[in-house]
């Protein structure tokens, strides 16, 4: 049978054959598995596609390595995705890397005797985890000097705006993507030259901000014009594919779905946590990195919301977290082992191939609008 036909602006822009792109998932912690590695990008491209690699989390040799990687299994177009700290201190933390103990004597004191008070009560076992420093969240800079070298088809900003490189990625013939969860935003990263904006409701998995997806997309369309907008958030399905279209985006930006496929690089309890969840199983909280984040609820929120304690910068809170959950993973305590995921897992029934969703939303979307909504919907 033929493939279906669903082609928007965003596909002439980068190449592709169906207007979907998958987001561009890092590890929610240090020493889990990435969310969107090679084996997720590659079949989301050849699907039709688009997929980017999570470049959160690697280190910078390994971000070159993987983009070879990429190259190397697809002819297809691209991107990888990096969060921009705001404010990142310089100096604070030396070398490739440093254990985790040493890490944590940086932070409060408060912060510690929590850690220690916790650790105690759960009987949690020491973690030896060695935290890289030389990592691409540590070293955006150097990160985005790679990205470029490689002539990445497409650059994600996850968290951040990248109006700083864009100039330099346009010489490259690469297109620059950033994320929003307002207007407001929006408007500022259309002004400072991105090609695509992503506007993320609340709904979303991972960092999201206050607004829902239905009413952010129109006020983040006008904000951004004529910069085009993809929509991000609750979207898990072809009814979505075709709600943001309806809505004036140009494509989707999907993250939990395709976490939760074979692909998908989130640890199988994670995944499994996804198939299992309802629409209200999920917690926003800056529990896992310091600013708000959408994750699939675990005991270990519990654990920090009772705490008192204010959440430390990104990406120090990153280093909190991550302290805690190997002893979590080490200790076997699976009720407080959980990842980033969106409102949309109570969507989600069954791991599949990543190929399938792709195949999946597009017939569905394509059905919606060429077939039942000028059955459904009368028009004079």
């Amino acid at each position: 049978m033929a493939r279906r036909q669903l082609r928007t602006r965003l596909c002439d822009m980068l190449g592709i054959e169906y207007p979907i792109i998958s987001a561009g998932m890092g590890p929610t912690l240090i020493g889990e598995p990435n969310g969107a590695p090679v084996e997720l990008v590659v079949a989301v491209s050849e699907a039709g596609g688009l997929g980017v690699l999570g470049g959160a989390g690697f280190k910078l040799k390994e971000l070159r390595t993987a983009i070879k990687e990429i190259k190397d299994q697809t002819s297809k177009p691209f991107g990888v995705d990096l969060l921009l700290p705001k404010n990142l201190p310089e100096g604070s933390i030396g070398g490739d890397e440093m254990p985790l103990t040493e890490v944590l004597k940086m932070m409060p004191e408060k912060h510690r005797t929590w850690f220690a008070k916790i650790k105690e009560e759960l009987d949690l076992p020491d973690t030896d985890l060695m935290v890289p420093t030389n990592t691409t969240t540590m070293r955006p800079k150097e990160a985005i000097d790679i990205i470029l070298e490689e002539k990445v088809p497409l650059f994600c900003a996850g968290l951040g705006n990248p109006g700083f490189m864009v100039a330099d990625a346009h010489s490259q013939g690469m297109k620059v993507l950033g994320i929003t969860g307002n207007a407001r935003n929006a408007k500022r990263m259309a002004e400072s030259g991105v090609d695509l904006v992503v506007a993320q409701g609340h709904e979303g998995g991972g960092h999201t901000g206050r607004i829902g997806t239905m009413a952010l997309l129109p006020q983040a369309i006008d904000a951004a014009a004529p910069v085009p907008v993809l929509a991000a958030g609750g979207i898990g399905d072809g009814r979505g594919l075709a709600a943001a279209l309806a809505m004036g985006c140009i494509g989707v930006w999907v993250g939990t779905r395709f976490l939760a496929t074979h692909e998908g690089g989130a640890m199988d309890l994670c995944k499994q946590r996804i198939v299992e969840s309802t629409d209200e199983d999920t917690r926003v909280s800056k529990l896992y990195t310091g600013k708000t984040s959408r994750a699939s609820y675990t005991r270990f929120h519990d654990l920090w919301d009772k705490s008192g304690l204010e959440a430390l910068p990104f990406p120090f809170q990153v280093l909190l977290a991550s302290a805690l959950l190997g002893g979590f993973i080490k200790a076997g305590k699976i009720d407080h082992i959980g990842g980033f995921a969106g409102q949309v897992s109570g969507l989600i029934h069954e791991i599949k191939p990543a190929a399938a969703v792709v195949s999946e939303m597009v017939e569905t979307a394509a059905d919606i609008l060429a077939t039942r909504l000028p059955q459904d919907v009368k028009v004079k």
